[in-house]
């Protein structure tokens, strides 16, 4: 879809569909209040209406869609508006649409067009890679999108131009998450990520075959990964390692490209959607691609232990004790617990670069599904400032939080009596003895754990711009963190 802005008034510019974005309260403009009963539109968020102007106006449909109350009006409500707009228009089967607001822009320009962009994009995601037969309806695309403005038109670009590229990071992520497991295996998700160095200026890519783990000590990885015939990888991202007096960042991805569960084998209820347990590299290539895209002033490294959990005569057991890299040994309790053995490599390489800040994504815990469904995301952190820096960004973004404890006797949680520590601490605290032992591997660096395991992923869309599966979850909070970090 190429979006595009341009000075000019909605209703006085041809088009075979305009969008027209209004407020709850206010009254539509004179040339088309008197096409539609007042009781057909309220302009209460995300509803709609269709209206044929038969001359009127320029265009030769309106979608009329419902902001909310202008005092209301956020970044938000303009996603999830955009969002409903594109995919009712697409129903319209037009190649293209204008898009414009009734009166003043909602919010400054930038921010206007920056959350415009990021709803008109996501909201027209699918996933149809591997749909054959497709009719020409289902298969139709809008190809061309103009948001209109009276005045500040040049800021409002750029606020698109950045939307855009945060919503590319975002569907990226929604397709490497919705692939399925035999498409990306980690040596597989590892040529994705060459790809994306390759196609991304400002990024390096690096990457460890098997070979090179067992060579440096990888035990976590190798271990999970011994029973797959896909071996397991180690990829390194890097953005600004050139950059002179800037902050570094670590993004650590969980990028377990399907999990059965291995020896404690899970359910068949629900395995099928296993190839999601990569959610959090996803997160970790998106955010990536966008600050590289951005061109932010940050040093920032992007890390995914990659491995897939599978079930052979090699594969590791219950009871057994692995040696990680850091030294440090694991008790392994359940093999379904896979996630956190890998990360305890990933997380202890990161102190190699003596970061600002560790943040850590993973689809970890069924235990923060019980806890806070797929609304929010739970929030693990060491450091205060840190947590309260991550919120924010989510509080911003809508891609939210919610903080679970960290300190004091919660990090003794998954301590073992055999070995260092233990890789499954029960039903109780679950989210939170997972994090403890995470926090286990980053030293004293400050470290902010994000579990996604119910955003990551969703059998039922919750707002306009998500779709059934891969929601991208994390990326935009990423982007926002370190915008401000960079700022």
């Amino acid at each position: 879809m190429n979006i595009t802005t341009s000075t000019g008034d909605v209703l006085q510019t041809s088009s075979g569909l305009a969008i027209l974005l209004g407020f709850e309260g206010d009254a539509l403009p004179d040339a088309v209040a008197g096409l539609i009963e007042s009781s057909d539109f309220s302009g209460k968020a995300n509803k709609t209406a269709l209206v044929y102007p038969k001359g009127a106006v320029a265009p030769t449909r309106l979608l009329l869609v419902g902001l909310g109350t202008r005092d209301g009006v956020n970044a938000e409500a303009i996603r999830q508006a955009a969002a409903t707009a594109i995919r009712q228009a697409r129903t319209y089967q037009v190649a293209s649409v204008t898009v414009g607001f009734a009166g003043d822009l909602p919010l400054a320009a930038g921010a206007t067009g920056e959350a415009l962009v990021e709803g008109l994009e996501m909201g027209a995601y699918r996933y149809l890679q591997h749909r054959t037969g497709l009719s020409a309806d289902e298969s139709f695309e809008i190809a061309d999108v103009t948001i209109l403005a009276a005045a500040s038109v040049d800021e409002l670009a750029a606020g698109a131009t950045t939307g855009s590229i945060i919503a590319g990071g975002v569907l990226l992520a929604r397709d490497l998450v919705n692939r399925p497991g035999e498409l990306k295996t980690p040596p597989l998700l590892a040529d994705e990520a060459v790809a994306l160095g390759q196609r991304v200026d400002g990024v390096t890519v690096t990457v460890f075959d098997e070979v090179r783990l067992a060579e440096e000590g990888f035990g976590g990885i190798l271990a999970v990964g011994k029973a797959s015939d896909a071996k397991p990888r180690f990829i390194i991202f890097e953005y600004g390692a050139d950059l002179k007096d800037v902050p570094t960042i670590c993004l650590v991805g969980k990028g377990l490209t399907f999990d059965c569960g291995g020896l404690n084998i899970k359910g068949a209820d629900g395995m099928e959607s296993m190839k999601n347990d990569m959610g959090g590299s996803a997160a970790v290539f998106g955010a990536m691609q966008v600050v590289a895209q951005l061109g932010l002033p940050l040093h920032v490294v992007g890390l995914v232990p990659s491995a897939e959990n599978m079930i052979s005569g090699n594969a590791y057991r219950p009871g057994d004790i692995i040696t990680t890299l850091s030294g440090k040994t694991i008790e392994i309790l359940n093999t379904d617990a896979e996630g956190r053995v890998i990360l305890s490599d990933g997380l202890f390489y990161a102190q190699r670069y003596q970061p600002d800040a560790i943040i850590n994504l993973a689809t970890l815990t069924g235990a923060v599904i019980v806890a806070l469904g797929s609304i929010a995301s739970g929030l693990m952190a060491t450091n205060q400032p840190l947590a309260d820096k991550v919120k924010a960004a989510g509080d911003t973004t809508n891609d939210l939080v919610w903080q679970l404890p960290l300190s004091g006797d919660y990090l003794t949680l998954s301590n073992s009596d055999i070995a260092d520590l233990k890789n499954h601490v029960g039903r109780s605290a679950g989210s939170v003895g997972a994090a403890a032992f995470l926090a286990a591997f980053v030293g004293d660096y400050p470290f902010a754990h994000l579990d996604i395991a119910g955003t990551a992923w969703l059998d039922a869309p919750k707002k306009p711009y998500h779709s059934k599966g891969g929601t991208g979850s994390g990326v935009r909070l990423l982007v926002e963190y370190l915008r401000n970090h960079a700022a």
